[in-house]
C-alpha cells in the first residue's frame, strides 16, 4: 500500500474533521478560561477576600506548615499502602464466600452477607471512634492500644465490605456456561473458580475497585480523630498556634496531589476495558 494517494474526497474528509477538531478546543480553552476568570472575578471582588487570603491562601504559612504537613502525610501514605493490600484479600475472600452455594457453605454466605450488610451501613467515623477509643479502653492482655492500627482495622472494615461486593459483580458477571464448561472438562470448583472465573472477574471490575482505594486515600485523613498526627492532624497543631487555617488548605493540595495519578489510571483502564471507546464528556 505504499503507492496509495488519497482521494480529494479522502483529503476534504480529513480537513474538515481537524477544523472540527480545532474549533473544538478552541471553544472548550475559551469557555474554560472564562469561567475561571469569572469566578476569581467574584471571589477577588468580595467584601471578605481580603480577610480569607489571610487566613487561607498565606503562602508564609504555606511555606511554614508544608514539612510538618508533609511528614503527616507520609503516615497517611503508609496507612493506605498496607490497608489496600488487607482490603483486596479481605473483600476477594468475602466475595468468595457469598457466591458458595450449596446449603453447606450457607453459614458463610450468611457470615459475609452480614459483614457486608454491617460494615456498608455503619459510617466510617463511627467504627473509628469505636474502635480507636473501644477496643483500648478494655485494656485486653496481648492487644495493641495503637490508634494507628485501630484506625487502620476500621479503614479495613468498612472498605472490605464495599470491595468485596464489587468482586462479588465481577465473578456474577461471568456467564454460568463458563464455569460448567471449565467442570465438564475435568476442572474442580476451585481450578474453574482459578483458571476460568476469577480472571475474568477481576478483569472486569479494577476500575470501580481503583475507585474504591482513591476514596481510601481521602478518608485515610479521618484517622485523625483518633489523635494520630498525620496530614490533618498536623494542620490541625499549626491552626492552633497560629490561627491560620492555611496549613488545612495545604493539606488539602497534597491529598488532591495524591489522587489524581490514581483517578487518571482509574479513566484510563475503564477506557482501555471499553476498547479505546471515550466516553461522552471525552478524556476528562
Amino acid at each position: 500500500m505504499s503507492g496509495w494517494v488519497a482521494s480529494e474526497r479522502q483529503r476534504e474528509r480529513e480537513a474538515y474533521r481537524r477544523s472540527r477538531a480545532a474549533r473544538s478546543r478552541w471553544v472548550a480553552g475559551t469557555l474554560t478560561v472564562a469561567l475561571v476568570a469569572g469566578v476569581l472575578a467574584v471571589l477577588v471582588s468580595s467584601p471578605g477576600w481580603p480577610a480569607v487570603q489571610q487566613s487561607f491562601l498565606s503562602p508564609h504559612w504555606a511555606w511554614t506548615s508544608l514539612p510538618d504537613v508533609a511528614d503527616g502525610l507520609w503516615l497517611n501514605v503508609r496507612i493506605m499502602v498496607c490497608c489496600e493490600v488487607v482490603i483486596l484479600a479481605l473483600g476477594l475472600t468475602l466475595a468468595l464466600m457469598r457466591t458458595l452455594q450449596g446449603p453447606v457453605a450457607f453459614p458463610l454466605r450468611l457470615f459475609a452477607t452480614a459483614y457486608t450488610d454491617l460494615f456498608r451501613g455503619l459510617p466510617l467515623i463511627l467504627v473509628l471512634l469505636l474502635l480507636g477509643l473501644g477496643v483500648p479502653a478494655l485494656r485486653l492482655t496481648g492487644v495493641t492500644d495503637s490508634v494507628v492500627f485501630w484506625g487502620s482495622a476500621a479503614l479495613v472494615l468498612t472498605y472490605s465490605a464495599y470491595v468485596a461486593e464489587v468482586f462479588r459483580a465481577g465473578i456474577e458477571s461471568v456467564h454460568p456456561s463458563q464455569r460448567m464448561a471449565a467442570r465438564s472438562l475435568g476442572l474442580s470448583y476451585a481450578q474453574s473458580l482459578r483458571h476460568v472465573v476469577l480472571p475474568q472477574a477481576v478483569r472486569r471490575v479494577v476500575p470501580p475497585l481503583l475507585n474504591d482505594l482513591v476514596s481510601l486515600q481521602k478518608d485515610s485523613g479521618l484517622v485523625s480523630v483518633l489523635g494520630v498526627t498525620d496530614a490533618v492532624q498536623a494542620a490541625s497543631i499549626i491552626n492552633g498556634r497560629t490561627f491560620n487555617f492555611t496549613p488545612y488548605v495545604v493539606a488539602g493540595a497534597l491529598f488532591v496531589a495524591l489522587t489524581i495519578p490514581m483517578t487518571r489510571l482509574t479513566d484510563w483502564l475503564a477506557a482501555r476495558s471499553q476498547g479505546g471507546v471515550r466516553s461522552t464528556g471525552g478524556p476528562l
